[in-house]
């Protein structure tokens, strides 16, 4: 689907030649949104992309995830280990060649190809990853759980969310560090994003509460030890949940959460459109998350209904949350973060980094894995591991 700007001022995206470069510098460094991919396999892709045609850049990523997809094919018998990583590399490959989201047929063919590296590289995991189908409105929710190993008798839970262009296969690899904590994950791609069946609106928190319900027929979770994770977009639905299933959750954390200023016009268009933080292609990202939006106009009329002021959420009693972000970010504002934590019945923990951009981070000072497995976790393990008061 194409997408106009016409009618906003316009800021200056990056040009290919700077995108190819930044790309390759976040590579090196393991920034977003190429944690974990080689420099070389990008720029041995980079060799192939001489336009902004989405299909081209695709093309030229799964030509490179091929050559690693085909190789763990042949390794799956004789040398287990390198297969697993040749999976790993082919799916995160293929998931950067959909990036930020499948804007066009090869974009879509890479975003699938990733689904089954991603799903052939979990089959490598030590317990198993179970694909849950949840049925909703006559379609159907595609979520990921994992179980900790040998549990005694039902497990706390975590249910985690996807922001606006990661994916539940990029959480569902992240929090496999808290199944050693005797916690279980569910991990889900957030309304608009992903294998999502329904797109963003506000009321689409619906298919997270029909997430909770499912969870309650599961008898190995402990129903009353079930938190709530969201990242940037996610971190909004983490943020609405904790104040409409308050009841059914112990806690949420919330990693730059929008809130209200994040979707008021001024703020679209003066800090996201061509945001330089944002790798390329933000709006046209945030516009396909709606459904029909083409225009910026449309977007900015989309947005307002998503504040939680303007919803009258914001204020009403909400389960614990721990919130992170950034002073620098610039595609979620601060302003939305200290609202949040002047609101609501219950203290929260703040985990604010002077230095940090969006989500928190910082390069080479905090990275992502690092504010996941040093503040996320701990908190989350706290929370489900504290009793019920």
């Amino acid at each position: 689907m194409a997408f106009s700007t016409s009618g906003w001022a316009q800021h200056t995206e990056r040009t290919l030649d700077e995108v190819k470069a930044e790309a390759v510098r976040r590579a090196e460094v393991g920034g977003y949104p190429l944690i974990g991919i080689d420099p070389a396999d990008v720029q041995e892709a980079f060799k192939s992309i001489h336009t902004r045609n989405p299909d081209e850049w695709a093309t030229a990523f799964m030509d490179v995830a091929n050559k690693y997809e085909n190789e763990a094919k042949s390794l799956g018998k004789t040398d287990p280990a390198k297969a697993n990583a040749d999976y790993i590399r082919a799916w995160r490959l293929y998931s950067f060649g959909r990036w930020p989201y499948p804007s066009s047929p090869r974009k879509q063919e890479a975003y699938e190809k990733a689904l089954q590296m991603f799903l052939a590289h979990a089959r490598f995991y030590d317990t198993p990853l179970e694909v849950v189908r949840i049925p909703f409105e006559g379609k159907e929710i595609i979520a990921y759980l994992r179980l900790p190993k040998n549990p005694k008798g039902p497990v706390p839970l975590v249910i985690a969310v996807n922001g606006l262009d990661s994916r539940k296969e990029d959480i569902a690899e992240s929090f496999g560090a808290i199944l050693p904590f005797g916690i279980a994950y569910l991990a889900v791609d957030g309304p608009g994003t992903g294998q999502s069946p329904i797109k963003v609106d506000e009321h689409a928190d619906r298919i997270l509460s029909r997430v909770l319900d499912y969870v309650s027929t599961r008898p190995e979770i402990d129903k009353d030890r079930v938190a709530f994770h969201g990242v940037s977009w996610g971190a909004y639905w983490a943020t609405k949940m904790a104040i409409l299933e308050k009841s059914r959750l112990r806690g949420a954390s919330a990693q730059s959460p929008p809130v209200d200023e994040f979707f008021q016009p001024d703020f679209l268009r003066n800090s996201l459109l061509g945001n330089r933080e944002y790798l390329f292609d933000q709006v046209p990202a945030l516009m396909a998350i709606y459904d029909g939006v083409s225009n910026l106009d449309q977007l900015e009329a989309k947005s307002a209904k998503m504040s939680l002021v303007k919803q009258g959420l914001l204020g009403q009693p909400m389960a614990p949350m721990l919130v992170l972000a950034g002073i620098n970010d610039t595609q979620v504002p601060i302003s939305d973060i200290w609202l949040l934590l002047s609101k609501g019945d219950t203290p929260k923990t703040a985990w604010i980094n002077p230095a940090g951009g969006h989500l928190g981070r910082q390069v080479k000072v905090w990275p992502d894995p690092r504010i996941f497995n040093q503040v996320i976790i701990p908190w989350l393990v706290h929370t489900l591991q504290t009793p019920a008061t």
